[in-house]
C-alpha cells in the first residue's frame, strides 16, 4: 500500500487525487495532506482521509484547522503544522513514500526539493518546480535514482508515449495547445481584451492565473522547460502545436518518422491514476470517450506574435541558468497586475520581457539561491510595474 504525501490537497488536482485514491482504497493510503488558508475543505477531507500530519499556509489557518476538528469531534486529530517548515513535514515523514506536488506557485518548491532528498517518489502538477529549479531538482532525483512522474496531461501524454521507444529513437516532442480563447482573434484587438474575456478558456476550468498563462500561452512555454528537465531534450526538440480539438493530449515523433499520439478525454483523474499506479495501469471507469470528437483534428504552428510569450519562454531556456526561474517570477506579478486591472493584457509579456533584459543571468547552487533570485525579480518586476503606472 503506497503511503501518500498530497501537497496542496485543496486545490483541483489535490481534490481529484483524493477522488481517485477513494475508489482504489485498499491500495493507498493518506499520511499527510497540506493547503493554503482554506480550512474547512481541510478538515473535511482531515475526517475522511485520517492523515497523522496536516500543514496550513499559516498559524491562523492551523488553529482554525483545530478549532474546526474539535468542534465535528474527530478522535484523532492529526498533528498540525504550517508554514513552509509545516510543508516541508509534510513531505518528508517517515511514513511517506509517494508525494504529489500540487501546489500553486513556488511556495511547494523547497518541499518537493525536501522529499527528492529523502528519497521520496514525487509526482509532479506543480510547473513552477522545474521551471524554477529544473537543474537543482533533477539533480537530487537522479542522484537517488527516482523517476519524476508528471501529472499535467501534456507531459503525462509524453511520458506513456515515450514507453514505446529508448530515448535515441526520438526524434522531438510535440506538446498540443488549444490556443486559449484569442486564437482567433484579431490581433490589433488582443491587446485590450478584458479580464472576463481573458478568463473564457475553451477547454479547461482552472484557477485564474493559469488560465490567463493559457491565454498568453506562457503555460505552454512553462511546459517546453518542463519538458525540456523532465525528459531530457533539447527546447528545439520540443515543439508546440496549436490543436483547438485538445483530443490529443501530446505527441512523440520517432527518427523513423512514427509519431505516436495520446488521447483520452479530458478529466485530470486519467493522467492522476496514471501517476499513482506507474509502472501498472490499473482498470478504471473512464472510457466514455466521444468517438466523434476525432472527427475533426486541427494541427497549426503557434503564431509568437498572436503570442509573445511562448517566445519569451523559448529564449529564456535557451539563455538557461535562472532566467527561466526569472521567467515565472516576472509572470506571476504580470498575471497578477492584469487580473487586478493594473495592466492592460497587451502588457504582460512586455513586463516580462523588461524583467529578463534587466536581471543577471547566474547560477545556483542550493535552494536558498532559488528562492532569493526568485524575490530579486519579482521585486525587479514591481519596480517596472510602477514606473508603468507613473
Amino acid at each position: 500500500m503506497k503511503k501518500l504525501g498530497i501537497l496542496g490537497s485543496t486545490g483541483s488536482i489535490g481534490r481529484n487525487c483524493l477522488k481517485v485514491i477513494s475508489e482504489i482504497p485498499e491500495r493507498f493510503q493518506v499520511a499527510s495532506l497540506t493547503a493554503g488558508e482554506n480550512a474547512e475543505l481541510m478538515a473535511r477531507q482531515v475526517l475522511e482521509t485520517g492523515p497523522a500530519f496536516v500543514s496550513m499556509a499559516t498559524e491562523q489557518a492551523a488553529d482554525k484547522l483545530r478549532s474546526l476538528l474539535r468542534q465535528a469531534g474527530c478522535k484523532r486529530i492529526p498533528e498540525i503544522g504550517y508554514g513552509p517548515e509545516g510543508m516541508k513535514t509534510a513531505a518528508t515523514l517517515p511514513d511517506v513514500d509517494f508525494v504529489l506536488s500540487s501546489t500553486v506557485g513556488v511556495a511547494g518548491l523547497p518541499a518537493t526539493y525536501e522529499a527528492l532528498l529523502a528519497g521520496k517518489q514525487v509526482a509532479l502538477a506543480n510547473k513552477e518546480v522545474l521551471v524554477a529549479a529544473g537543474e537543482l531538482v533533477t539533480a537530487a532525483a537522479n542522484a537517488r535514482g527516482i523517476e519524476l512522474l508528471p501529472v499535467d496531461s501534456e507531459h503525462n501524454a509524453v511520458h506513456q508515449c515515450l514507453r514505446a521507444g529508448r530515448k535515441d529513437e526520438v526524434s522531438r516532442l510535440i506538446l498540443t495547445a488549444s490556443g486559449g480563447p484569442f486564437l482567433n482573434t484579431p490581433l490589433n484587438e488582443i491587446a485590450q481584451a478584458t479580464v472576463e474575456q481573458a478568463l473564457q478558456h475553451p477547454t479547461w476550468r482552472m484557477g485564474s492565473r493559469i488560465t490567463i498563462d493559457s491565454a498568453t500561452m506562457m503555460n505552454k512555454g512553462f511546459e517546453v522547460i518542463e519538458a525540456s528537465w523532465l525528459f531530457g531534450f533539447s527546447p528545439k526538440q520540443v515543439k508546440v502545436k496549436v490543436h483547438p480539438q485538445s483530443t490529443v493530449h501530446s505527441m512523440v515523433e520517432f527518427v523513423d518518422g512514427s509519431i505516436l499520439a495520446q488521447i483520452s478525454i479530458t478529466d485530470m483523474r486519467v493522467p492522476i491514476l496514471y501517476a499513482l499506479t506507474y509502472p501498472e495501469r490499473m482498470p478504471s471507469n473512464r472510457h466514455q470517450f466521444d468517438w466523434d470528437s476525432l472527427r475533426l483534428l486541427e494541427f497549426c504552428e503557434p503564431d509568437l506574435e498572436r503570442f509573445p510569450c511562448l517566445r519569451l519562454a523559448y529564449e529564456a531556456m535557451e539563455c538557461g541558468g535562472s532566467y527561466p526561474c526569472a521567467l515565472n517570477a516576472a509572470d506571476e506579478v504580470a498575471v497578477a497586475a492584469f487580473l487586478e486591472r493594473k495592466i492592460p493584457f497587451g502588457a504582460i509579456a512586455r513586463l516580462i520581457g523588461d524583467v529578463l533584459h534587466t536581471v543577471p543571468n547566474c547560477k545556483f547552487n542550493n535552494m536558498d539561491d532559488v528562492l532569493e533570485y526568485d524575490q530579486h525579480c519579482r521585486a525587479r518586476a514591481r519596480e517596472l510595474l510602477a514606473q508603468h503606472a507613473n
